[in-house]
């Protein structure tokens, strides 16, 4: 079997699932009160990042501090309409607060235009931003919009923009993640690139496919539900384990 589509086993520690979470704190109806207490979560059970709207980054440095959680926002949000200009000041000025991950809605339009140079260019100027300053560049294709043809484009053209990560959808199309697009995307994008879920992964099995799959990341509003049966699991696995080991 390829390697890039090859189905890996299930993570072995609560450590192993829990590091594969951006916990998502983007919608626009949320408080500050609803950030702070999404931001408790993300720390509570240790996940990898939390993905804040461009006004809560200040807000999210100061309540993580110097805690494992990184944090990330979003830019060009959600549609990937803006100018390149407006794009790359965006992520400059979140880098400045204190972002370390960016997730970037590549142009929709221009993708779907053909004028892939247009694409490309705009892609790997926001990656050059990004690793100036230490930080993860992560691209959306939203894929809800695009053809198996230019979902493979789109790969090929963030492989070579030096991006982090490819990512399925920003949770505002009318679809989000398919197990298909998760292996399409595997199959096309080059070593270096990791791919991230998004759009509903919200169950414990769905965060076990996404990972058997190929994801690096997976976004995730019901973190404390996943990571409250992830440890069941464990728990259940374990006295499994040791009769096994006796």
């Amino acid at each position: 079997m390829d390697e890039s589509t090859a189905v890996r086993p299930a993570p072995a520690t609560y450590e192993a699932l829990a590091r594969m979470i951006d916990h998502s704190l983007v919608r626009p109806e949320l408080t500050d009160d609803d950030i702070h207490a999404g931001l408790r979560v993300a720390l509570d059970y240790g996940v990898a990042s939390v993905s804040v709207r461009p006004s809560d980054v200040d807000l999210a440095v100061r309540q993580l501090g110097d805690t494992a959680v990184t944090v990330g926002s979003i830019a060009g949000f959600p549609h990937g309409s803006s100018t390149t200009a407006t794009k790359l000041y965006e992520v400059r000025d979140l880098l400045r607060r204190g972002a370390r991950e960016i997730d970037m809605v590549l142009n929709i339009g221009k993708l779907r235009s053909r004028q892939f140079e247009y694409v490309e260019s705009e892609i790997r100027q926001m990656a050059e931003a990004c690793h100036e300053q230490g930080a993860l560049l992560k691209v959306i294709l939203e894929n809800a919009y695009l053809t198996g043809e230019l979902k493979i484009i789109a790969c090929r053209i963030s492989t070579r923009a030096r991006a982090d990560f490819v990512k399925t959808s920003t949770g505002f199309a009318p679809s989000g993640y398919t197990p298909e697009d998760i292996k399409l995307m595997r199959a096309h994008c080059g070593p270096h690139v990791k791919i991230k879920a998004a759009s509903g992964v919200r169950s414990l099995e769905t965060a076990l496919e996404v990972h058997r799959l190929g994801c690096d990341r997976f976004g995730a509003t019901k973190t404390a539900e996943i990571l409250e049966a992830w440890k069941a699991r464990l728990a259940e696995m374990a006295p499994a384990q040791v009769n096994t080991a006796d």
